[in-house]
């Protein structure tokens, strides 16, 4: 196997930590368990689990076989993006609950094997723009953990952050132009800066730090707003201009028509 390219391999690196961080949280649940309603309406622990196996797979052949994906899309075209995947989800949730871990297993230990063999400058075909192997790393790492966080949520319990959120982080920043397209709103022509403090206590820093537009806060509470997992008003973030207050109730990372966010948890 190729080595691969450095910023390639350590994203993938991360991606399969933070799955085996999951794969620990539900490898001994039993049936009961795996039909645990999550905060996402509608699906359990097992679709949550399904929908993140499809997706691995899904991405696997993108990176391996676009004359397959290309038909595979073709199939979805007939679809809207969230009944698509919602019909995944459901299908591979009836499935029993040691085939869905198991074919999750699989899913992203190909998805890992199809990344780091991807060569430089090649782009990897998607339902949205095409992406280099890095960003899809990426992608798959913020989706990961956010369905993560839903299946804590749904058991009682939490997942340790790490610095590994850094890739959520990354894409949170990255799609604050798509919040605004997504919602019909026009995006602010200066850029944000952003001053996150990180799981380990390092502070990350994006955009420039003269403008007049600013979030600041723990890097995790930025992660879930951005990903729609908690209310703003859970959330230590510290808000600067207008353009930033607005952006905070449209702040969306995941592809897709506009989230309806979550409720602030009862206090």
């Amino acid at each position: 196997m190729p080595e691969g390219q450095p910023a390639v391999v350590g994203v993938v690196a991360d991606l399969q930590a933070e799955s085996a961080q999951l794969d620990a949280l539900v490898a001994g649940l039993d049936d009961a368990g795996w039909a645990t309603p999550t905060p996402a309406p509608g699906w359990t622990i097992a679709h949550q689990i399904a929908h993140l196996a499809w997706t691995d797979e899904v991405a696997a052949i993108a990176a391996t076989d676009p004359d397959r994906f290309a038909q595979l899309l073709g199939e979805a075209a007939g679809n809207s993006p969230e009944t698509y995947v919602d019909d995944a989800a459901e299908a591979g949730a009836a499935a029993p609950a040691g085939e869905i871990l198991a074919g999750w297993r699989a899913a992203r230990e190909r998805l890992a094997d199809a990344l780091r063999e991807v060569p430089a400058g090649v782009k990897i075909p998607w339902f949205g723009p095409p992406m280099s192997a890095a960003s899809m790393a990426t992608a798959r790492l913020m989706e990961t953990w956010a369905h993560g966080l839903d299946v804590a949520d749904a058991l009682g319990t939490s997942l340790p952050p790490t610095d590994r959120i850094r890739g959520v982080v990354h894409i949170g920043v990255r799609t604050r132009d798509f919040a605004y397209a997504v919602n019909g709103r026009t995006p602010p022509t200066e850029p944000f800066h952003y001053a996150l403090t990180a799981p380990s206590g390092e502070l990350w820093t994006w955009g420039p730090a003269e403008a007049s537009n600013s979030v600041r806060g723990p890097a995790l509470d930025f992660c879930l707003l951005v990903t729609q997992r908690r209310a703003l008003a859970d959330l230590n973030l510290e808000l600067v201009g207008s353009d930033a207050a607005e952006w905070s109730g449209i702040a969306q990372c995941f592809a897709g028509p506009p989230g309806p966010g979550r409720a602030p948890r009862a206090s």
